[in-house]
Formats: structure tokens, sequence, C-alpha cells
């Protein structure tokens, strides 16, 4: 199992599935099964009782989990790789764009 470079938050495109192009937000990360909700992403219907939230209950659209490998992290509205990489000033391990070789945020 490879270290998950995405984080929540993180403004991502899907590369490849059925949802190809689209992009979004990270909403949480699965660690354990290395998937990830994306705002507006891969949406499903789910069947949900009456509760006290929804009194009529029914069917509902919800974000389905998408795998990491199919995410590419999104700057400037490009898609580029992130690497990893300790900073000398602060001692820190840094996220590192491929194509800028700055620091993401």
């Amino acid at each position: 199992m490879s270290k998950i470079k995405l984080k929540k938050g993180d403004t991502v495109k899907v590369i490849s599935g059925e949802a190809r192009g689209q992009s979004g937000k990270i909403i949480s990360i699965d660690v354990q099964k290395s998937r990830a909700l994306v705002e507006g992403v891969n949406m499903i219907s789910k069947s949900e009782k009456p509760n006290a939230k929804n009194t009529n209950g029914g069917i509902v659209k919800k974000e389905g989990p998408i795998h990491i490998s199919n995410l590419m992290y999104l700057e400037g509205g490009k898609g580029v790789r992130l690497g990893r990489k300790i900073n000398e000033k602060t001692q820190k391990l840094e996220r590192i764009s491929s194509k800028t070789k700055e620091a993401v945020k």
C-alpha cells in the first residue's frame, strides 16, 4: 500500500472511470480502502427511510466513493502529480508539485 498524497479539501479531477473529466473537492478519504468522496462526482441513488432530518424518506442522490488512483490533483486548472520532499528550513515533509517544484498548500 502506497502513501496517499491527496488530502481532504484538495481540488481533484477524475482521470478514469465513469465520471472521467469531472472535478470537485475531496469531502473525505478512507485510507484503508484507498477511496475518496469527491463533491458532486460519481453520484449514486440511495433509498432512505424516514427520519428526523428527512421526514418523507425516499430516493436520495449521494456521492459514491472513487479509488484514489483515479484522481489527479488540480493546480491552476491543470492536473499535476504530487511528490514529497523534506523542507530544509522547517525539517518537515511537504507535498510538492512535479511541474513547478513548489510546495502545495
